[in-house]
């Protein structure tokens, strides 16, 4: 399906151009290797996670999905943030197979890979 959006509201729908090689595997190589500072008060955490989802950057998507991987490790998530996690998930899943002509499950074993690498999993259910 093909959406005819007016060039001047791009912007406002916050639409993007599909990321670039060079970014992928910025977002691949900090799954793996790259820190992630979390808030502890669940609110001050979902408020900054939600404004990084809605802001485009896959980085910030990445950051967010590694992150509550990070917090699954010590605690159960809430059902919000699960939520939030699978979206993340599903984020990064198709800009990578958008943008590198993968399938989907190419670019699921692409980003489990980069988990892998820094021992983390996602759980079974997503």
């Amino acid at each position: 399906m093909t959406v005819m959006v007016p060039f001047s509201h791009v912007e406002d729908l916050r639409l993007r151009k599909v990321t670039r090689n060079g970014e992928v595997s910025r977002v691949v190589s900090f799954l793996a290797d790259g820190r992630c500072r979390r808030r502890q008060d669940w609110k001050d955490r979902f408020k900054e996670n939600s404004e990084k989802m809605q802001n485009g950057s896959l980085l910030d998507v990445a950051e967010v999905m590694k992150g509550l991987l990070l917090l699954q490790l010590e605690k159960p998530l809430s059902f919000r943030e699960k939520k939030m996690l699978d979206r993340a998930r599903h984020m990064l899943i198709t800009e990578l197979s958008t943008s590198r002509g993968l399938s989907e499950t190419d670019a699921a074993e692409m980003l489990d890979k980069a988990l892998n690498k820094a021992q983390l999993r996602l759980p079974e259910a997503l």
